[in-house]
C-alpha cells in the first residue's frame, strides 16, 4: 500500500488519489487520520487523501509569503464561481451581485435559515441525509421534518409532497415560513438531482408557501455523463436560496469559505445577511477557493476519473467478496452508501467493520429514518486502500 512519491502539489492530468503513499497520509493531523489508532483504515470523514492541486497551493503560499493573512474582502470568490458555472453548467445565474460570503457551508445554511423563516418555524429533510442537517438546525432549536428517500435513493416526491402539507398546515404555529433544506448532490445516496427533479421541487415549495435552502457543497464531484443541474436554473426556483463551495472538491475544509447565492426573487432576503457573519470565512480560504474555481479545472478533471474508477473498483470488490452488500453506484458525491442489512450485523454495521475489521466507516445511524443497517464510505482514496478495506470488512463478517 506504501508508494514512495513525494508529499508535493499534484501533477495535472495524474490521478490526485494515486499520489501519497499510506505512511505520507499517516503524517497528517486532521481528523481524518487522528481519530483512530494507526491499525485503523479511515474511509469515513469527508476529507480526501489527495495533495493539494498546484495553483491553490501556490496561492496559499503566495499568499503567505506576502503576509496576506488579514480579513476578506472583494468579489474575486463571486466572480470565479460564476466563470465555473458557466463552463461546466452552462448557467450564467450566480450572478456577483447576490452572493455573499460565508465562513462555511453549514454556517451559511443556518443563516439562510433565519432570513426566511422565524425562530419555531420547521425545517423538511430528506432522509436519510448528511448528519449536521440535524445537529444545525436543532442548536436553532427548530422542529425537523423528515421527508424519507425512495427505495433509490431519490426524492420521493409524494413523501415530499405530504411533508410539505403537514408543515404548510401548521405553520400558524410560527411564523407560517417552512423550509425545506435540499441536499443537491445528495449526502450519503450520491444522487445528482435531474432538471425534472427539481423543477417539481420549485413547483411543490411554490404551491406549499416552503422556501428551499439548498446545499450544492458537492456539485462539481459528478460521475462521467451526469450533469449537476443547479436548483436555481430551473423555473420557479427564483425565490430559492444556495450555498456553493470549492472545499468539498479540492479538500479545501480546512481553509474554508462558502457562498452564499440567491435567486432574483431572494435577493433582498439575502440583503439582509447581518455584515457580520461576511467577517467569518478565513481569507486564506478565499484565496485558495478562488485559485480551485479559476484554474483547478485540470486537477478536478483528474480526480472525477480517478473517483470513477474507483466507484468501478468498488462495485468489483463487493461482488467478489461482499455480494450480500448492495451499492448503487453514486451519480455525484466521493461517497459510497453500503447496504448491509442482509449480513445480519445490526442496526450498526460500522461498529463491526471497526472493530473486527479495523476499517472506520460512518455508521448509517446518524443520518436519520433509512440509515439504520447502512454504512458511508469515502472513496476519495487510492485503489489500494479500498480494496484492502474490503478485503478487511469481508473478513470481519466471516
Amino acid at each position: 500500500m506504501d508508494r514512495t512519491t513525494h508529499d508535493v502539489p499534484a501533477r495535472d492530468g495524474a490521478d490526485p488519489l494515486c499520489q501519497l503513499s499510506l505512511e505520507q497520509l499517516r503524517r497528517r493531523t486532521s481528523v481524518k487520520w487522528r481519530t483512530y489508532p494507526e491499525d485503523v483504515l479511515p474511509l469515513w470523514v469527508a476529507e480526501m487523501d489527495v495533495p493539494l492541486a498546484e495553483p491553490v497551493a501556490r496561492a496559499i503560499t503566495d499568499a503567505v509569503a506576502l503576509g496576506d493573512t488579514g480579513y476578506p474582502a472583494g468579489t474575486a470568490y463571486a466572480e470565479a464561481l460564476a466563470g465555473f458555472a458557466r463552463e461546466r453548467w452552462g448557467w450564467d445565474g450566480p450572478a456577483v451581485e447576490r452572493t455573499a460570503i460565508v465562513p462555511d457551508v453549514m454556517m451559511g445554511v443556518v443563516e439562510m435559515i433565519k432570513l426566511v423563516s422565524g425562530p419555531d418555524d420547521p425545517v423538511v429533510v430528506n432522509c436519510p441525509v448528511y448528519p449536521p442537517f440535524y445537529q444545525f438546525v436543532g442548536s436553532m432549536g427548530r422542529p425537523v421534518v423528515e421527508a424519507p428517500l425512495g427505495a433509490d435513493g431519490r426524492i420521493d416526491f409524494t413523501a415530499l409532497e405530504k411533508a410539505f402539507h403537514n408543515v404548510a398546515r401548521t405553520a400558524g404555529q410560527g411564523t407560517g415560513r417552512p423550509v425545506y433544506l435540499l441536499c443537491s448532490p445528495h449526502n450519503p445516496t450520491g444522487a445528482v438531482h435531474t432538471a425534472a427533479e427539481l423543477t417539481e421541487v420549485a413547483r411543490l415549495s411554490r404551491t406549499y408557501g416552503v422556501r428551499v435552502v439548498a446545499d450544492e457543497i458537492h456539485a462539481p464531484i459528478v460521475a462521467a455523463g451526469v450533469s449537476f443541474v443547479p436548483y436555481l436554473s430551473v423555473p420557479g426556483a427564483e425565490d430559492g436560496l444556495s450555498l456553493m463551495s470549492a472545499s468539498k472538491a479540492w479538500n479545501l475544509a480546512g481553509v474554508k469559505a462558502a457562498l452564499a447565492v440567491a435567486g432574483p426573487e431572494a435577493a433582498g432576503d439575502l440583503a439582509r445577511l447581518p455584515e457580520e457573519v461576511s467577517d467569518g470565512p478565513s481569507h486564506l480560504g478565499v484565496i485558495a477557493h478562488t485559485a480551485a474555481l479559476r484554474e483547478g479545472g485540470d486537477w478536478l478533471d483528474a480526480l472525477l476519473a480517478g473517483l470513477d474508477a474507483n466507484r468501478r473498483l468498488l462495485s468489483r470488490l463487493l461482488a467478489e467478496h461482499l455480494p450480500a452488500v448492495r451499492c448503487t453506484p453514486a451519480q455525484g458525491t466521493y461517497l459510497a452508501w453500503l447496504d448491509c442489512r442482509v449480513l445480519g450485523l445490526g442496526d450498526d454495521p460500522a461498529e463491526v467493520f471497526l472493530h473486527r475489521g479495523r476499517v472506520a466507516l460512518n455508521s448509517g445511524l446518524p443520518f436519520g429514518t433509512g440509515g439504520a443497517g447502512f454504512v458511508r464510505m469515502n472513496l476519495a482514496t487510492s485503489p489500494e486502500l479500498i480494496t484492502e478495506a474490503v478485503r478487511r470488512m469481508a473478513a470481519a463478517t466471516a
